[in-house]
Order: C-alpha cells, then sequence, then structure tokens
C-alpha cells in the first residue's frame, strides 16, 4: 500500500512546520472578510496557529497573522482564536 503524505502547515507562532489536522486556520476570503475556520476548507488565503496559548500570544504580540493575511484583523477574532485554543 501506497503511503499517504500528511500536508504540513507553517504555525505564525512558533514558525514550525506541523501537520495541518493540528492548526486551527484564520482565513481572509476573496471579500477581505477575515474568520476562523475549523474546517479548513473555505476559500482564500489561510495563516495557521497552533493550538497552544504560548505560540497563540507570540503570534499576537508579533502581528504576524495580520502580516500574513496581508490584512488588519479585529480585536473579535483574536477572541475566537483565544477561546478556541483554551477549550482545547
Amino acid at each position: 500500500m501506497k503511503i499517504k503524505k500528511i500536508p504540513l502547515r507553517m504555525c505564525t507562532g512558533c514558525m514550525e512546520m506541523k501537520p495541518k489536522k493540528e492548526l486551527i486556520r484564520v482565513v481572509k476570503s476573496p471579500e477581505n472578510e477575515v474568520s476562523v475556520d475549523l474546517t479548513g476548507k473555505k476559500s482564500g488565503r489561510g495563516a495557521y496557529v497552533c493550538r497552544d496559548a504560548q505560540c497563540f500570544e507570540k503570534a499576537f504580540k508579533t502581528k504576524r497573522l495580520s502580516r500574513n493575511l496581508e490584512t488588519s484583523i479585529s480585536e473579535e477574532i483574536y477572541n475566537r482564536l483565544r477561546e478556541e485554543i483554551q477549550n482545547e
């Protein structure tokens, strides 16, 4: 049998390559709306964050998410991510 390749993505907090399913995706749609994509299937430009509070705080402080998505991210999105990470 053929071994299935696991897609890897880079976390914007720790800058490590991790399996896509372990990360939370933040997506900017073609209409420039930013949202949290838990399914990982929404269309648009995506940025990924680990499900780790320290990693998220690092990405938040350095504003890497907004830089990767090339747009400003509202406080509401950051709060939603924080809530999602704490629920893990």
